[in-house]
């Protein structure tokens, strides 16, 4: 086998899953930001890379060969999101002449981790892993275009949208803060609070903020009143008539605890 086709034998990739790990989990945490899913990712990547061991070029990069992978792996789990800024609006506003923002209100966006890393999962996500490699995993253009197996030009592109596309979800998002300020708690704690809330397993504390800011949030009281009906429609589905089976009844009664 010549030295541009040798592949990879298992001792020699048990290797690479040792010391690749901790910076393919990184790379996957910045896109997903979620560990679970970053984990997941990572796991797959390797699934896959394991695989396509026999494809390994002996003058290729292992770093760049699985970065490619984990990005391809992220590529089929996360073509279909529906929270992506349309590409063609972001570079309408910035073609016009008169298009502005706040520059100081972007920066303060930027400067809380919470809302750049919401504005950065608002990227489509061949433009957001552009930047994230690029401004914070520090890879040049080259090295992106080797590891994603495009052209430089093509990096370079989604680099420049995904900065314009950055920054337009920062001026957004700040806007939404304006429009936020005095509601208690941020949509999102509150969106996570509305199950238990509704299962009425919420702490008394939670349960007074989560009702405050229901009270004058702009947004979240349609998703609840939603919420809240869907559940019922859900419960409507019982039906009274029906008989749960002797085994799976014995079966739930030996599983409660106490």
């Amino acid at each position: 086998m010549s030295a541009r086709t040798q592949g990879l034998d298992a001792e020699t990739f048990e290797t690479l899953v040792r010391e690749r790990t901790p910076e393919l989990y990184r790379f996957a945490l910045s896109i997903t930001r979620r560990p679970d899913a970053a984990e997941d990712l990572v796991q797959e990547a390797f699934l896959r890379a394991w695989r396509q061991r026999a494809t390994f070029r002996g003058d290729a990069n292992p770093a760049g060969w699985l970065r490619r992978i984990v990005h391809n792996a992220a590529i089929d789990r996360l073509r279909h999101e529906r929270h992506e800024l349309p590409v063609a609006d972001v570079e309408e506003d910035w073609a016009n002449d008169a298009f502005t923002v706040d520059s100081q209100a972007v920066l303060e966006q930027a400067q809380d981790r919470y809302e750049l890393e919401d504005a950065l999962v608002r990227l489509p996500f061949i433009y957001r892993a552009a930047v994230l490699l690029h401004d914070v995993e520090d890879l040049t253009t080259r090295e992106i275009a080797d590891a994603l197996h495009i052209g430089e030009p093509a990096v370079k592109q989604r680099l420049r949208r995904g900065r314009m596309m950055l920054v337009s979800a920062l001026a957004a998002s700040a806007a939404r803060h304006d429009a936020l300020k005095g509601v208690p708690m941020r949509c999102w704690d509150a969106r996570r609070l509305v199950s238990d809330y509704l299962n009425d397993t919420l702490g008394a504390a939670d349960r007074m903020l989560l009702e405050a800011h229901i009270e004058r949030c702009p947004t979240c009281p349609p998703l609840y009143t939603s919420l809240v009906g869907v559940r019922e429609q859900l419960g409507a589905l019982r039906d009274p008539d029906s008989v749960v089976p002797p085994d799976l009844a014995k079966r739930i009664a030996a599983a409660r605890p106490g």
